[in-house]
């Protein structure tokens, strides 16, 4: 085991020498590396030997001090400065804070160069390694085994917690509780300064704002002070990660003892074992999901008509057979990245948002005047609201407010993505739930086809226009529109006129002459002119309800031939 004192006494580098900090002489040197970055700090282990030329903090006070309080707290060997390249002597604010913490604070002759120095002390620390590396296999055997058992995050949590002797919390990839371990001696309890509800956050969004998203930029764990009714509480935070996608984080509540050398290499590989624990747990879910979305797939396609055969299915899936239901689709549309080396992990994003939006739905339940079940498949969030039979059947504008809250939430609660909201009618018995989950498909492809500006649509809203589409030919069609209103799209075309947009504005806002010259811009007399212009056009008085009709049916298909 190499110490601080035994470097001092080391012939290949004859000259090194003690100028403060002598209470830590003994301290370990395991590993030796230069710092001559001030972000280095997160990536510093305890036991490390740090050598610098100091041109980092030089001409920075406040850094000088940070420095030597950081690699105090981290348990660092000590710090090693490389005379006559940017300091004659030692600052003595950095002596004295080194006596303080007990930190050795050691002097380099100007002839030596640092990497000779790290292949001189890695040459003499490396017999330590070998027990080093014993022990660290011993401990991933015994994780592994657990792993292998099915033990769970329950029983990795436990046995890191005793390794480290420390309390260890595991939250997932958005920092909600998945699970936490507690130790008997911990003079500052989780209870005392956390919310430990499972699936619920934690820590508060100042706290976990500063932890590194992109997995390339956490190279070993990462130290953080949480703050709690005045008291500072010493973090570590590995992420849980294989290859670029997180899975979620260990946090070590540090309360009781110091992490050693030892410990940071079993946080390392408890990191390991528990992703591939939430692996596991989600591929179990995921073949939980494919029986379920099998059985909805044959609902929603109609394939499942009797009712006898239906009831023993919805049973099993916890939907009620005997409410009257309408559906809702919502499409997602994430910005994930698109190559193709990302598509593992733009999948397992796509179905993280997914999860997240049917949370959010849940959360959302209680305005939707009926019991919901809410379930994902690919890029789809599908929504089944059903209500007793006995009860008022849920109007076309409740079912939008609730559609527009949803779309509210998801909007502001998942960001960078991109929602489209359809919502099908409501049907009195579940075999004919399919026409719904149709509707609402149809209901969505329509609103991009005719306003590409709204994000929410009832079926009921373009129902005229899936008729029309639906059941009559084109040309068909563009003979009826001729035939009604020809002429007065011809006069648009040849002298410049808006004569069909003045017939649309009368008949949107229900004949009233007031009304429609406001939503147009213009004055009520220039409407009026307008009107007056089209019943000549047209040889009629606009009078006779089957006339009115044949117009605005013509209108309906006017668009629907625009949109082709």
């Amino acid at each position: 085991m190499l110490t601080i004192k035994d470097l001092l006494q080391i012939k290949s580098i004859d000259g090194m020498r003690i100028i403060a900090g002598e209470r830590g002489i003994n301290n370990v040197v395991s590993i030796v590396n230069i710092m001559e970055n001030p972000d280095a700090f997160d990536w510093l282990t305890p036991n490390e030997l740090l050598l610098s030329t100091g041109y980092i903090f030089k001409d920075n006070v406040e850094l000088q001090n940070r420095i030597i309080k950081e690699l105090a707290e981290i348990n660092c060997s000590g710090l090693c400065i490389k005379m006559h390249r940017y300091f004659d002597e030692i600052p003595q604010n950095m002596i004295d804070l080194a006596n303080q913490y007990g930190l050795p604070l050691l002097a380099l002759p100007f002839e030596y160069t640092l990497s000779k120095v790290i292949a001189i002390i890695n040459e003499k620390a490396s017999g330590r390694y070998d027990l080093l590396n014993r022990k660290s296999l011993d401990m991933h055997n015994s994780l592994f085994r657990i792993a292998l058992e099915g033990g769970g995050i329950d029983r990795v949590s436990a046995e890191l917690s005793d390794t480290i002797n420390n309390p260890i919390l595991f939250l997932d990839r958005d920092w909600n509780l998945l699970h936490y371990t507690e130790v008997a001696d911990n003079p500052v309890p989780l209870a005392s300064c956390l919310h430990l509800a499972k699936n619920h956050p934690v820590f508060t969004k100042e706290f976990t704002d500063t932890i590194p998203r992109n997995i390339s930029q956490i190279k070993k764990s990462v130290k953080r002070i949480y703050h709690s009714k005045g008291r500072e509480i010493k973090c570590r935070i590995l992420p849980v990660a294989v290859a670029n996608y997180i899975y979620g984080y260990i946090i070590v509540w540090q309360t009781v003892r110091e992490l050693t050398e030892f410990d940071y290499i079993v946080l390392e590989q408890s990191s390991t074992i528990l992703a591939l624990e939430r692996i596991r747990s989600r591929e179990i879910e995921e073949v939980k999901l494919t029986i379920r979305q099998d059985f909805f797939d044959d609902l929603l396609t109609g394939k499942l008509t009797s009712i006898d055969s239906i009831q023993p299915l919805c049973d099993l899936h916890g939907i009620n057979a005997s409410y009257m239901y309408y559906c809702m689709v919502i499409t997602i549309e994430p910005e994930v990245p698109g190559s193709l080396e990302d598509m593992v992990v733009r999948k397992y994003e796509q179905d993280h948002i997914a999860k997240k939006c049917v949370d959010l739905i849940y959360e959302k339940s209680s305005s939707s005047k009926g019991d919901i079940l809410c379930f994902y498949r690919n890029n789809r969030i599908i929504v089944l609201v059903g209500q007793h039979e006995n009860r008022p059947v849920i109007t076309i504008g409740e079912a939008k407010q609730f559609a527009d809250e949803l779309y509210e939430t998801l909007l502001a609660k998942i960001k960078k993505t991109t929602f489209s909201l359809g919502i099908g009618r409501q049907y009195k018995t579940i075999t004919s739930l399919h026409k719904s989950f149709s509707e609402a498909h149809e209901a969505i492809r329509l609103m991009h086809k005719f306003d590409g500006k709204r994000s929410v649509s009832h079926f009921e809203d373009y129902s005229i226009y899936h008729f029309l589409e639906s059941n009559i030919k084109a040309s068909e069609l563009e003979d009826f529109f001729l035939k009604r209103l020809g002429k007065v799209h011809e006069h648009d075309l040849s002298l410049y006129t808006s004569f069909m947009t003045t017939l649309e504005s009368y008949f949107a806002h229900n004949q009233n002459v007031s009304e429609a010259a406001k939503a147009l811009f213009i004055h009520r007399n220039t409407f009026i002119y307008r009107m007056d212009k089209i019943k000549e056009i047209l040889g009629t008085d606009l009078k006779h309800s089957e006339e009115l009709l044949q117009i605005q049916l013509a209108l309906k298909i006017y668009k629907l031939l625009q949109k082709e």
